[in-house]
């Protein structure tokens, strides 16, 4: 009995691993985000009176990634390393640029011989435009020297000699404009949210960012060489509020992704009606009405997941929203039955010339 016992276990065990790799398999993500916590292993990063860089930041990258899955489960996370190893500059881009990430996001922690210096700062890839900002990327690249071949690997690059990222100044970063726009968002809930000095967005040369093929920012969470500073940083209460500062940056910038998307496909919508409107013929369309609201719905693409033609329509003080773009009734009235379990209350609207008219009127047009 104990055997059959046994045999069933083991049995249950490999079928449910099994499942659960198929379930992990199908799973679908909207977004994938890498998350780098710096230093690691053999490289302590910065270190103050208690604590070292590579400890504070994996543990709020952890924290950050936590975030994401248990709030937005349709984002993957991915870390560069999620215990206490050493992974190369090259290697961590190279991560995010294999996973298709939409956004990487590389965590530190500042230091300074200067005692006094605190807060928070938030650095796009760039040409440094300050003698401050250029330190910052030095004290960053200067792991570089514990790689084997470093020279090589890096074309020859001297994370020391100002100089060398005159580089940066050639390079033209398509991705500026998105990665300085997550930037401002990390900055804006450290300064808002977590109550953290704001030291700014900027801009300088970090290898880390230097190959990443998506928006890519470098975050400083403070300074460890503060001693009041290393106290926040190294506290759990500290760390969860960085963590959750960054995961709302990182899920609000999605959706004003998402946002401005709908907006494209309204002004396209729109557009198009306006053009065939001003063709002179009648263009008629007919629509399903799903909601109607007092206020704007903040993300409609979210909202209808997966239905055609998004459509939001202003009719005096209430925002009505619909779904789908068909010539003829009897398309609309199909794909009505199609939608009636999850939309019983829907129902068709037809348009002329991008106005709205009644179905009656509609129909003696399609007679024409």
């Amino acid at each position: 009995m104990g055997k059959k016992l046994l045999i069933a276990t083991i049995v249950l065990t490999i079928y449910t691993g099994f499942s659960t790799a198929d379930a992990q398999k199908k799973q679908t993500y909207k977004h994938t985000v890498v998350l780098d916590a710096g230093h690691g292993g053999h490289d302590t990063g910065a270190v103050g009176k208690k604590g070292r860089e590579k400890d504070v930041v994996l543990s709020i990258a952890l924290k950050v990634g936590d975030y994401i899955k248990k709030n937005t489960p349709d984002t993957r996370v991915i870390y560069t390393r999620d215990d206490d190893f050493f992974v190369p500059l090259d290697e961590r881009a190279a991560i995010a640029n294999k996973n298709n990430a939409d956004l990487f996001v590389s965590i530190h922690a500042n230091s300074n011989k200067n005692t006094k210096p605190f807060g928070t700062e938030t650095f796009a890839m760039g040409l440094h435009k300050s003698q401050s900002n250029l330190d910052v990327a030095q004290k960053e690249n200067s792991v570089i020297v514990l790689e084997q071949d470093y020279n090589t690997k890096y074309e020859g690059f001297d994370p020391s000699s100002a100089e060398s990222y005159i580089i940066f100044s050639l390079m033209q970063n398509v991705y500026l404009d998105k990665s300085l726009k997550l930037a401002s968002m990390v900055q804006d809930e450290f300064r808002e949210k977590a109550k953290r000095a704001d030291r700014g967005v900027k801009q300088a040369g970090f290898l880390v960012l230097w190959h990443t093929k998506m928006p890519s920012v470098l975050i400083e969470t403070g300074f460890i060489s503060n001693e009041e500073e290393e106290k926040y940083l190294m506290s759990a209460n500290g760390q969860d509020y960085l963590a959750s500062a960054i995961y709302r940056a990182i899920r609000d910038y999605f959706a004003s992704l998402e946002d401005e998307e709908r907006e494209v496909k309204k002004a396209t919508t729109v557009a198009q009606d306006d053009t065939e409107a001003a063709s002179g013929e009648n263009v008629l369309c007919y629509r399903l009405q799903v909601a109607t609201t007092s206020v704007p719905v903040p993300n409609p693409t979210e909202k209808f997941s997966g239905k055609p033609d998004i459509f939001e329509y202003k009719d005096g003080s209430k925002y009505k929203y619909m779904i789908g773009r068909f010539s003829t009734l009897d398309e609309a009235s199909a794909y009505k039955k199609t939608i009636s379990a999850e939309y019983p209350d829907a129902f068709i609207v037809p348009f002329n010339n991008g106005k709205k008219i009644s179905i009656s009127e509609a129909k003696k047009l399609e007679k024409k």
